[in-house]
């Protein structure tokens, strides 16, 4: 079966149904099960680099594979008497939002989102360069986009998230001593549970072991 999905035709052979119909049951809504779990997708609003809502994010829901939100719990339980919980911006993210990134990033500049989220980078690079990805983790179900929060809110991790460019790289030398110590305690708490972090992105998790190593999902956000 061949889908339009705006940059040409894709072959798309021998995926399971639900990988682009219905939510599976294997997915859940993490903050069922994730104790104070604070959401914010940021890609059913218009805070994000592309400044518009995306494709695929029908509701701000935090949707996860069962064993993603599970171990995301306990790493919410070891944060807990530290007074820190767990803030997501995006979990599981459909293939059509991954084609509107594609878009976007093939289209004429827009200025409009550049100062605050790709100052230094020509948006034409930014797939070459690893901070968007034309088959992106996401569509699996078991990676996240995440932060600390305090009861004053996020904590300091040097760069505001979905920043694009070598100062949100994980251990980027630049970064204040603060930033970079929030960063190795968020990444300390997730990779105890099994989450193995991207080094480019200080808020990117994927679960190891993770159940659909091989199939990218398209269902709806809802």
């Amino acid at each position: 079966m061949r889908r339009l999905i705006g940059i040409g035709l894709l072959l798309v052979i021998g995926l399971p149904a639900q990988a682009q119909g219905q939510r599976p049951a294997s997915f859940v809504d993490a903050s069922t099960v994730v104790p104070g779990l604070v959401v914010e997708m940021r890609y059913f609003g218009s805070d994000n680099f592309v400044g518009r809502p995306i494709a695929g994010y029908e509701k701000p829901v935090c949707l996860l594979t069962t064993q993603a939100a599970q171990a995301l719990a306990e790493v919410a339980h070891d944060l807990a008497p530290r007074g820190l919980r767990l803030k997501v911006f995006d979990c599981y993210r459909p293939k059509r939002a991954v084609a509107h990134f594609l878009r976007w990033a093939k289209a004429a500049e827009d200025p409009k989102t550049k100062e605050t989220y790709y100052p230094d980078m020509d948006k034409r690079q930014l797939f070459a360069e690893g901070y968007i990805s034309q088959r992106s983790g996401h569509s699996r179900g078991s990676t996240v986009d995440i932060t600390l929060v305090d009861e004053s809110g996020e904590l300091d991790m040097g760069t505001p998230f979905d920043f694009l460019g070598p100062q949100s790289n994980l251990l980027d030398p630049a970064v204040s001593a603060q930033g970079h110590r929030h960063r190795m305690l968020l990444g300390a708490a997730m990779s105890k549970h099994g989450f193995r972090p991207y080094d480019k992105e200080w808020w990117h998790f994927t679960l190891q072991g993770e159940p659909f190593r091989d199939t990218y999902f398209d269902f709806p956000v809802r």
